[in-house]
């Protein structure tokens, strides 16, 4: 019985050394799909889109997710801005498109897919990539994935720019915007959203035997509105 067991504990242990391999390929660790390497990206979906369009660029991450509403279409490695020239944060609307723009702040760069986010030199386009902020403070796109985002979007589309979120968020409100030094600029006006009001309450029982009406509570749609942060 003693030699029966010696001369099979040679082969468990070679058999533990074939399975174990063979367990891992059976089950291997799902790659996060949204993982992506500086100057990639990857659309999850070719529509048709019900809309909104929406957008989230986080610095810290430095990526762009791209939403159809609440689910996810699109991502993208992004580029926004070095040291000294930081991206703003904030909700932007989309000012003004130009597929071909050079730029007129830095030696008349190219600008292709040229999204305004700003008048004062922020914008969505296409451009190198390196993978962490090296721009003068636009967000840099991968070429393609920026030409097909142009076509997919409009004036008045919503960008959120923030430190690490890439969750959507919130977007209601009504704003006008023009460029006084512009005559050409276009104004944006976003539809306007009604009021949240909530419904009133039922009538509370008094002693007396008369009701009492509770006011209705009212959301402030100021606090939703959009709002430029430099």
């Amino acid at each position: 019985m003693a030699f029966a067991l010696r001369a099979f504990c040679p082969l468990l242990a070679f058999a533990a050394c074939v399975a174990l391999p063979l367990v891992a390929r059976a089950a291997p660790v799902a790659s996060d799909p949204i993982a992506l390497a500086p100057g990639e990206y990857r659309w999850l979906s070719e529509g048709p889109w019900a809309g909104p369009i929406y957008m989230v660029i986080s610095i810290e991450k430095q990526m762009v997710h791209v939403y159809d509403g609440d689910r996810l279409i699109g991502a993208a490695s992004v580029s926004t801005g070095m040291k000294g020239h930081r991206t703003p944060t904030g909700e932007f609307p989309i000012l003004q498109k130009r597929q071909w723009h050079r730029s007129n702040l830095y030696s008349n760069a190219p600008m292709p897919f040229m999204q305004r986010l700003t008048w004062d030199g922020i914008a969505l386009h296409a451009g190198h990539n390196p993978g962490y902020p090296a721009s003068h403070g636009c967000i840099r796109l991968p070429h393609a994935f920026a030409r097909k985002l142009f076509d997919l979007t409009r004036i008045g589309t919503q960008v959120n720019v923030t430190t690490d979120r890439l969750s959507p968020a919130l977007m209601v409100g009504t704003l006008v915007l023009e460029d006084p030094n512009d005559p050409s600029s276009a104004i944006v006006t976003f539809t306007p959203v009604e009021e949240a009001v909530l419904a009133e309450r039922p009538a509370l029982p008094q002693a007396a035997g008369k009701a009492e009406r509770v006011p209705a509570l009212k959301v402030d749609p100021a606090i939703f509105r959009p709002r430029l942060m430099r």
